[in-house]
């Protein structure tokens, strides 16, 4: 005799064809000793549901219903409880969660200090949150939020979500961001016991598929690293730990160079108290205002050079004597320090053997390819002959492997092709800390 509560159920399986077949079983569940997570077992297969015996199945519901002394329902109150009715549902689940990370994190709370000085009639830090979980969870516009929050989830504490108190909302964000940012840092330092030793920073933009931006508007045309130069876009700016913790972001209008956000990223962190801090940068950001700005107020700096043939730092390091180093599988490192005293740099030369064979082949293939298209080019004469020379000569690819003789006609440059030898499988790494070790610099770097 089963004191459980059982239940029909229905199972579906994929055949070979593709087709589904449907099967019944009567089933209850027992709880994993081990895991303690519940789990359905089995008590009779009824077969396959397009095969069932639902009058047989009726037959027995009407006998057990005999068996306990109570009149078997009839119509539409047999699917339903007499004294339950469904009227709607919400999910719950995924809001509760986000709600409660919200809490630990201590975002919730620096929303509200901020609003101790405010009279705001409206629920602003549900506001934000219920946007945030929307983002998450499901990601609409802002008019769809209300919906979403009315009719499809349960958000803690607000019943409802009117567009314009988002609207309301997201301009006190903007107003409070840097207040708020810097708090919720510091209790997730807390929360994680956090070491910021190494700060992370980087830039990105995304684009926006609307119309030409406005004159004053914050979206503009730039240089698009997701390869959209033709519509607007905004500068996102991230500065996170060495474990990829977010410290502060930014963002910037659409056009900003990433050279010139370093002052500002500088500036906005004074005061944070995160201690002796080396900021990593790629060479997105290596000039040396930059770098002069990185060393302000007793901080340091790890920077990523351009492996540029030619450039006197890279011509330096690739000609100072000395072995590689090997600190790891396939990854060797050369120190290089160039100059004395306050003109003293320090550089690491990182050289991966892997990685300058895939260099190689690479090149190898784009000299095949120009190869065939220089024989092609002999073959045309007349306008034809120029609007092919001029083609090839401003490919982005094949111009660098290019030179034009005395006599007017494209080459293949043998000595750039061996400059770029030279380069295979290497970057170079400065950095204004001597204290640091080679294979410290290069774990820190090794996103570059």
């Amino acid at each position: 005799m089963y004191h459980v509560a059982m239940y029909i159920r229905q199972i579906s399986r994929k055949n070979k064809n593709g087709t589904i077949t449907r099967y019944v079983q009567l089933a209850h569940n027992e709880r994993n000793p081990v895991t303690g997570t519940p789990q359905a077992k089995v008590l009779y297969h009824f077969g396959r549901a397009d095969e069932l015996d639902f009058e047989g199945l009726k037959r027995l519901a009407a006998s057990i219903h005999r068996f306990i002394g109570e009149p078997l329902p009839s119509g539409s109150e047999q699917t339903r409880s007499a004294s339950v009715t469904m009227l709607t549902s919400k999910a719950i689940g995924g809001t509760w969660l986000l709600d409660q990370l919200w809490k630990k994190l201590g975002i919730g709370e620096a929303i509200t200090s901020r609003l101790t000085d405010r009279e705001f009639r409206m629920p602003v830090e549900r506001a934000i949150f219920a946007m945030v979980a929307n983002r998450v969870l499901d990601p609409g516009s802002k008019l769809a939020v209300e919906d979403w929050v009315d009719r499809e989830v349960v958000i803690p504490d607000l019943s409802t979500f009117e567009v314009q108190h988002g609207y309301r909302a997201m301009d006190f964000l903007l107003e409070s961001d840097e207040a708020i940012q810097r708090e919720v840092f510091h209790t997730v330092a807390d929360l994680l016991n956090l070491e910021v030793d190494l700060l992370f920073f980087d830039t990105t933009s995304t684009y926006f598929e609307t119309e030409e931006s406005e004159e004053n508007d914050f979206r503009k045309t730039g240089y698009s690293k997701d390869h959209r130069p033709d519509l607007p876009q905004v500068v996102i700016g991230f500065a996170v730990t060495r474990d990829g913790i977010p410290i502060r972001c930014w963002v910037w209008p659409g056009n900003t160079s990433d050279m010139t956000v370093i002052p500002e990223v500088k500036k906005d962190l004074t005061g944070w108290k995160l201690g002796r801090v080396i900021t990593v940068v790629d060479r997105g950001f290596c000039s040396e205002d930059n770098l002069r700005v990185l060393q302000q107020t007793g901080g340091h700096y790890i920077a990523g050079e351009k492996m540029t043939s030619g450039k006197p730092a890279v011509e330096a390091a690739l000609a100072h004597p000395g072995r590689f180093k090997t600190i790891c599988d396939n990854l060797e490192v050369k120190e290089v320090v160039i100059g004395d005293g306050e003109a003293r740099t320090r550089y690491v030369l990182v050289r991966n053997p892997e990685e300058a064979k895939r260099d190689a082949a690479k090149r190898e293939e784009h000299l095949e390819r120009l190869r065939a298209e220089l024989n092609r080019l002999k073959e045309l004469d007349g306008e034809a002959h120029t609007k092919a020379h001029c083609r090839l000569h401003s490919h982005p690819t094949f111009r660098r492997y290019l030179k034009i003789d005395k006599r007017g006609n494209l080459r293949i440059d043998l000595n750039a092709v061996k400059a770029m030898e030279r380069l295979d499988g290497k970057y170079l790494l400065r950095t204004s800390d001597d204290t640091l070790s080679t294979k410290t610099l290069h774990s820190a770097t090794s996103s570059f």
